[in-house]
């Protein structure tokens, strides 16, 4: 078998997965970028109702994302995928039809109950090798990028064709188009990824929400979608107040996210090869701060606006992508898949937080208003951020054992954590399975599969 590049059936879970991922992230981000337009049609409108609505899935999804790994890791992978897209169609059609806002909430929070992240993921994981598994994921992680950007291109202009309605009708039938390719397309897994490296397991999670830095990485990701969410309740009537007509916002959206990734991407690659990735990480943070501060005092200028926008996508598009990045290096050994779900989990509920707070703020202070909440929160995640401590080179790695006593699990496990460039090191007997934590560097993975070919 082929071990420089993916076989077929990894082609086919990476294409397929990122597929049904990116359609269903591109059916819940595709009503942000117009929804405080076109909400206000509705007979119950209020800007703390769209707030609501732009963030009801994330409460839902919130809730959900563990508990549906678990079940996934029970039934299997596909079912729940397949059942969570039909759950998100429903929710679709829903708000599709609703006639007041708070049936597009209900629909919305429908819409979120279809938390199918866990299961993707590990189904994901489930047809790739090992040495494989990165590239499968780096492709659906890029598509989920993807998707955000053309949601925010694609649904002003559909929006103004369709209105709100057809763009419910629009994500119902992406939805449906996504279990069709679970069904035909989607390979059935080959092998059993390790659990702990994809799935929550429930005994660890007191254990890793009492984590220092694993605290301040997810209280990161609240901020930054509760952010983002309170930005969208506010932005797309600021533009209109500044003249650009709603179903012209993508043209907006389009040239500030393609010169945002031509700015982030040489800046993450200078930080990792000036090992300087929690300074870069900090400055992220202070161009959101400098991006809100343009829009919210310079409102109504359109070019002004523009700038504002493109400084503040550099900083949201660089943290989106190094958080998980960071996530994989503070997550101790054998704790991958439950510091995940947990980071996961909070990005989401930051999502509904943000949809609240920024619209009951613009009901009562106005635009600049949520500006000066979202700044003086991310001014305190920048305080925050000091007192990170990120250690390079370092990885999470799981090898495969034979299936050995508890007794002899633990003398390997101690074995292990000896060998110059572990650690940590911990045996799991019943899943034949060993998760390490490792220095890159020094790191000898030739020794360590030998000391476990000694137990085979």
């Amino acid at each position: 078998m082929d071990k420089q590049g993916l076989n077929r059936v990894e082609k086919k879970a990476a294409v397929s997965l990122a597929s049904v991922f990116g359609l269903r992230m591109l059916g819940l981000f595709l009503i942000m970028p117009v929804l405080a337009v076109y909400g206000q049609d509705y007979v119950d409108y209020s800007p703390l109702l769209i707030g609501i609505a732009i963030g009801a899935y994330g409460l839902t999804q919130a809730i959900l994302q563990i508990p549906m790994g678990w079940v996934s890791d029970r039934i299997g992978r596909r079912p729940v995928i397949i059942g969570g897209l039909i759950v998100f169609a429903i929710g679709s059609v829903v708000a599709a039809t609703a006639d007041t806002l708070t049936g597009v909430i209900i629909g919305r929070a429908i819409q979120g109950a279809g938390a199918i992240a866990s299961a993707i993921l590990a189904l994901a994981s489930d047809c790739s090798r090992d040495e494989q598994r990165p590239k499968v994921m780096a492709i659906i992680g890029l598509c989920i990028g993807l998707s955000f950007a053309l949601a925010l291109v694609l649904g002003p202009w559909l929006g103004g064709i369709v209105g709100m309605s057809g763009l419910f009708w629009f994500t119902a039938i992406t939805a449906l188009f996504a279990v069709v390719l679970v069904l035909t397309v989607t390979p059935k897994a080959v092998n059993r990824t390790p659990k702990r490296d994809v799935v929550p397991v429930p005994a660890e999670i007191r254990r890793l929400l009492a984590n220092n830095q694993l605290m301040r990485l997810n209280f990161g990701i609240f901020v930054l979608h509760m952010v983002l969410t309170a930005w969208f309740v506010t932005l797309p009537l600021t533009l209109v107040n500044a003249g650009l007509a709603a179903e012209s916002h993508g043209w907006l959206y389009l040239p500030t996210l393609f010169l945002s990734f031509a700015v982030m991407v040489p800046m993450m690659i200078r930080a990792m090869r000036r090992q300087q990735q929690l300074p870069t990480f900090r400055v992220a943070i202070a161009l959101l701060v400098i991006g809100l501060s343009v829009i919210a005092y310079f409102a109504e200028s359109l070019w002004v606006l523009y700038l504002g926008v493109w400084i503040f996508f550099i900083g949201f598009n660089y943290l989106e992508a190094s958080l998980p990045a960071m996530l994989a290096q503070f997550a101790p050994a054998g704790s991958k898949g439950s510091a995940s779900g947990i980071y996961t989990s909070c990005q989401f509920f930051g999502a509904f937080v943000g949809g609240i707070t920024g619209g009951y703020i613009m009901q009562t202070l106005g635009m600049v208003g949520v500006m000066l909440f979202c700044i003086v929160l991310l001014l305190l995640w920048l305080a925050i951020s000091f007192r990170m401590r990120l250690a390079t080179g370092v990885a999470n790695l799981s090898l495969r054992v034979a299936q050995i006593t508890d007794v002899q699990a633990a003398e390997l496990a101690e074995r292990l954590a000896e060998q110059r460039g572990v650690m940590e090191a911990i045996v799991i007997a019943d899943e034949g399975i060993t998760y390490l934590k490792i220095e890159r560097d020094t790191f000898d993975e030739k020794a360590a599969r030998e000391m476990l070919a000694a137990y085979n």
